[in-house]
């Protein structure tokens, strides 16, 4: 850092010893420290304005290290690779199972293994609207808080999540039936899921069925937490934000 002043030029460090999600960003320890000289302006500075602007950096970095998480951008260790490539390997005629129903491996798209996921979620609201959530833009933002492209109708394009996951409509049923060709970008190259979003009204909530075929088997968890975490409870909580305004 420069004092203004005398134009004099510092250096000093900025030490984060115990930076997890596990713990709160306000509580996450910052050590700072300067070479030797003056400079004990700055070295107080960093202590209190700069510790602030260094923990806000922290928040949004766990943030986006947990999206991209969850939408499988992580790239997996030697070690999963090395057990993608034995799974390969095995005979056409060896059996794997997803976390639902014992199947043979799809071959979707290109030739990789991969497995079905299924899924169900309830929500506090009608068929109808949380229909509108998935097809509509300006909710679809609102509920993932990022631009997207929300092209709803056959052939239509689809693009969320800063380009982490993207796809097509091919199929449209108002308040009853969506499919998409779906992908999250950290999958091989022009290789799509099936995604089939069945929705139901049950008494005064909506129920929300998932199928998703086509998934790669090294991206399966990473699938799961996405609809879950990016999708599902985000959903859930711009519900009950409407329920809140408009009571």
């Amino acid at each position: 850092g420069t004092v203004k002043e005398s134009g004099e030029k510092h250096k000093g460090s900025v030490e984060i010893p115990n930076l997890s999600e596990e713990n709160e960003v306000d509580d996450t320890e910052i050590n700072v420290s300067k070479k030797k000289g003056e400079g004990d302006v700055l070295k107080e500075l960093m202590r209190t304005e700069g510790t602030t602007k260094v923990r806000e950096a922290l928040r949004d970095y766990l943030k986006a290290l947990k999206t991209e998480f969850t939408l499988g951008m992580i790239l997996p260790t030697k070690a999963a690779v090395g057990q993608e490539l034995a799974m390969e390997r095995k005979p056409s005629g060896s059996p794997v199972q997803d976390s639902v129903t014992p199947q043979a491996l799809d071959m979707v798209g290109v030739k990789i293994p991969t497995v079905r996921i299924h899924m169900r979620e309830i929500f506090n609201s009608p068929a109808d609207e949380l229909y509108s959530i998935f097809t509509k833009k300006e909710l679809v933002q609102k509920f993932s808080k990022c631009p997207a492209v929300i092209e709803a109708e056959k052939g239509g394009k689809l693009q969320m999540f800063e380009g982490c996951v993207s796809g097509e409509y091919t199929e449209l049923v108002p308040s009853q039936r969506l499919v998409l060709k779906w992908r999250c970008r950290s999958w091989p190259e022009e290789h799509y899921a099936t995604v089939a979003l069945t929705f139901q009204d049950v008494a005064a909530q909506s129920e929300l069925e998932l199928e998703c075929k086509g998934v790669p088997v090294s991206h399966e968890e990473s699938t799961r937490q996405c609809w879950k975490k990016q999708y599902f409870e985000e959903i859930h909580l711009l519900l009950q934000q409407s329920k809140d305004s408009m009571e």
